[in-house]
């Protein structure tokens, strides 16, 4: 099973560390691993199920594509890692 990590910064609205999911997409692995936690899901994704400007997701330590569709793929063995986005100037 794939596992989806949150930073520390993140855990507080999490009920675990990380979260073993099934899942094909990045977008099947945050939806059930938001399932028992739509609090942490509406401050990582908006209202149309999209990756919200301050988030990011990185998949076995690479940035993902598809900020708008989550339909990156990811193996049963994948490492998830959902974090804050750094920003300014």
């Amino acid at each position: 099973m794939a596992t989806v990590h949150f930073t520390s910064h993140l855990q507080k609205f999490a009920n675990s560390e990380s979260v073993e999911v099934s899942a094909s997409t990045v977008g099947e692995a945050l939806t059930q691993a938001f399932t028992d936690n739509q609090r942490l899901r509406s401050y990582v994704l908006d209202e149309q199920g999209q990756l919200r400007r301050h988030m990011t997701v990185f998949v076995d330590g690479q940035l993902i594509a598809d900020r708008l569709g989550l339909s990156d793929p990811i193996t049963d063995v994948a490492e998830v890692y959902v974090m804050q986005a750094l920003s300014g100037g």
